[in-house]
């Protein structure tokens, strides 16, 4: 069995990065820098990746959780950026389908407004045409009847229409870590929980890092040809060490979403809305929730911990309150919520709302590259642009020759179905398989959902009838933790229940039911001490309580 990318052989792998000389290091595993190792890698470059945290735990896990095009970007007149963004939602949804799905968004237009027919149809019109939209999925205008027809909760008073346009859903932290499996698939060594303490240099020219196991706390030198800055509200932090932190700098901003149970939030379209202040929200069904958000503020706090606030809660409260009048939501009826941070190029004068998305490369006398700012949608397209870069470099030292890009068309880790068209095929023929293993026919379509290709790894780690699952778990938990440890590199629960499976935000409940069983499997599994049982069932506990409490409360 493979475990290049297992959470029980991490310490083993750091060890052997140490006897390398990578042609690119990444440093940050959010999805900036798991496409850079992507592209990198697939060209031939031999590349690494470290990340101080878990994959995906900074604002790759903490976005609006869609592939969109940037409708409210054309207000800014950000032509270019529209088009490009809009043309990669089709590339991402073509190459991972499991993690991406197209979501028809419902954008009602009231008297007085910020939008009206006018304004919304030629938007939407502009925008299908910028974003390269298949004719299928192209914007349709409402009238106030069928706008209702569409969403029953929607307000009434002063609701002239609406307009109807496809977005794409995905689950960002899944996206992140199907991404870096892809790397590491291709041959790249990438390694969570591996803070950079010191950069290491020759003659100037930086040429490794010395980075420490969080876990363990060894420090290991990891050398490298070219070293990435991707580490999204941390680039200035690196800069900083770096001694080139100069001209455009971050400025950071941030965004916090609500998730309520559907019965209480019985949402059946996804909503774009503007609020009283002139900003938009989305409001977004998803597994039986419904999530609300986001806010936009500048953030000064703790970059690792973004928390809500009671401003921030009630603020998201009230304009869900605003667009759905009959529901009347209390901060009593939020499940969960999480909060995220957006590393946006620093631009004078400008409300955060209004800073554009744009991503922007540095090169530091050094030669470290950072990249910044950018949008999710962006994320292939943005590590093209570097790593052409990089080859470039490389070529000009004597290195190389590296293949052309290719990621263009290349299916992510889970994506190989055959295309967007061949998955819902894929679905039936993966749950009918499951549901033999003696798994329900929900259970086993969530898992296909969830892990496309790979879940034929995870139902091989399903206990057959005269096994024992870890600590009595259900086999599809069991199955599924199993397989984050072995080929996600799952090391402590936070990641498992975080980032792998989106349950601490989607399904609360079930990380309650489960918690201290999968605590406890993981401990047994992966042989905690005592100590770190005890550190990591705090971390859980940590968590599951600021999903729920905002600061100053």
């Amino acid at each position: 069995m493979r475990h290049l990318f297992s959470g029980k052989t991490r310490k083993d792998r750091l060890k052997k990065m140490e006897t390398e000389v990578y042609d690119v290091l990444v440093i940050g595993g959010g999805i900036t820098g798991a496409g850079i190792a992507l592209d990198a890698q697939t060209r031939g470059m031999r590349t690494a990746l470290i990340e101080m945290q878990d994959f995906a735990a900074g604002t790759s896990s903490r976005s609006t959780k869609l592939v969109h095009g940037g409708l409210r970007y054309l207000k800014q007149f950000e032509v270019k950026m529209v088009a490009e963004v809009g043309k990669e939602r089709a590339v991402v949804y073509e190459n991972g389908p499991h993690v991406t799905t197209p979501e028809w968004m419902l954008l009602p237009f009231h008297q007085g407004g910020t939008f009206g027919a006018f304004t919304t149809s030629l938007g939407l019109r502009v925008y299908d045409w910028l974003a390269g939209v298949k004719r299928a999925e192209r914007r349709r205008m409402l009238n106030r009847e069928e706008t209702l027809e569409k969403e029953p909760l929607l307000k009434k008073q002063g609701l002239k229409g609406g307009g109807y346009y496809v977005e794409y859903r995905t689950d960002d932290a899944r996206l992140t870590i199907e991404v870096l499996k892809k790397a590491v698939d291709a041959g790249a060594d990438a390694v969570n929980y591996t803070k950079v303490e010191e950069l290491v240099y020759e003659s100037g020219k930086l040429i490794g890092v010395k980075a420490r196991d969080v876990i363990g706390g060894e420090m290991h030198m990891i050398q490298a040809r070219k070293v990435v800055n991707a580490t999204g509200p941390w680039v200035d932090t690196l800069r900083e060490l770096d001694r080139s932190k100069q001209g455009k700098t971050l400025r950071l901003t941030k965004g916090i979403h609500l998730v309520f149970d559907g019965k209480r939030f019985p949402l059946r379209q996804a909503i774009y809305f503007d609020t009283p202040d002139g900003r938009m929200v989305f409001a977004i069904p998803r597994d039986g929730k419904t999530y609300v958000g986001t806010t936009d503020t500048d953030y000064a706090g703790d970059i690792a911990c973004p928390r809500m606030t009671i401003e921030d809660r009630d603020y998201v409260i009230a304009a869900g309150n605003y667009m759905f009048p009959e529901l009347k939501l209390e901060a009593g009826d939020v499940e969960s919520s999480w909060a995220g941070l957006r590393p946006l190029i620093y631009e004078e004068g400008k409300p955060p709302s209004e800073v554009s998305r744009r991503d922007e490369i540095f090169r530091s006398p050094s030669g470290m590259l950072t990249i910044a700012g950018g949008k999710l949608t962006g994320y292939r397209k943005m590590a093209e642009t570097a790593t052409d870069l990089l080859a470039a470099e490389l070529k000009a030292d004597g290195f190389g020759p590296f293949a052309p890009c290719s990621t263009r068309t290349l299916p992510i880790s889970g994506g190989d179905v055959g295309g967007s068209e061949q998955f819902p095929a894929f679905i039936r023929r993966m749950t009918e398989r499951g549901e033999q293993l003696g798994l329900s026919r929900e259970t086993a379509e969530r898992l296909t959902r969830r892990y496309g290709t790979n879940v034929a790894a995870v139902y091989e780690r399903i206990p057959s009838r005269e096994e024992e699952p870890l600590r009595g778990l259900p086999a599809d938990v069991h199955a599924s933790l199993l397989y984050g440890i072995e080929q996600e590199m799952v090391v402590k629960p936070v990641d498992f229940f975080i980032r792998r499976t989106g349950a601490l935000f989607f399904d609360i409940a079930w990380v309650r039911r489960w918690k201290e069983d999968v605590i406890r499997a993981m401990a047994e599994h992966m042989g905690y001490s005592e100590e770190k049982f005890r550190e990591y069932e705090l971390e859980l506990e940590t968590e599951l309580q600021e999903a729920l409490t905002p600061t100053g409360s």
